[in-house]
């Protein structure tokens, strides 16, 4: 298995542990494959906290509601 193989089957099973409502996301390679993933199930996520402008970028491109961290409130962790 490839290393970006690896990466992608770890976002795969990140996605089964994401709840509704407001999510935070990081940045990097395997932050991607985890957003990617999301979009598969952009409808139970109401918005999301980005770690950096790549990160927000690439949230809404996929759809996704990015808001600011004062916006989000209390978020669980």
């Amino acid at each position: 298995m490839t290393q970006d193989e690896m990466k992608q089957a770890t976002a795969r099973a990140a996605i089964e542990h994401v709840p509704a409502g407001i999510i935070g996301v990081g940045t990097g390679s395997t932050a991607n494959f985890f957003i990617d993933e999301l979009a598969h199930i952009k409808g139970r996520i109401d918005a999301a906290v980005a770690s950096s402008v790549a990160t927000a970028d690439r949230l809404k491109k996929h759809g996704i509601r990015v808001i600011d961290l004062n916006e989000a409130g209390e978020m669980e962790v």
